[in-house]
């Protein structure tokens, strides 16, 4: 007998939770954000951000750029083809989990 998965089983930790899932959302674009762009979007702390940020980072699902010139050094975000496809996958699972609950 064959048990199909809850369609929850198919969320990705790294991806779902709200921030990141809003970070790696808006960097599909295909288009590096600055850090401060990103923080101001999402209405965030740099603190909180940072720690986001780090967790994507870490699981290779965005780069990170640090950018000097005049003023202020500036951080760069971009998404990974990793990143991609981790959105991707996160994407067709919630449909399948709304596509369950209807």
């Amino acid at each position: 007998m064959s048990e199909e998965l809850h369609p929850t089983v198919g969320l990705d930790d790294t991806v779902h939770q709200r921030t990141r899932l809003g970070i790696v959302a808006l960097l599909d674009s295909g288009v590096s954000m600055e850090f401060g762009i990103l923080r101001d979007t999402l209405h965030l702390t740099d603190g909180n951000l940072n720690r986001h940020l780090k967790v994507l980072e870490e699981a290779g699902l965005i780069t990170t750029t640090r950018a000097t010139g005049k003023g202020r050094p500036k951080t760069w975000i971009a998404i990974t083809a990793p990143g991609r496809a981790a959105l991707a996958a996160e994407l067709a699972a919630l449909r399948a989990l709304i596509a369950a609950a209807e």
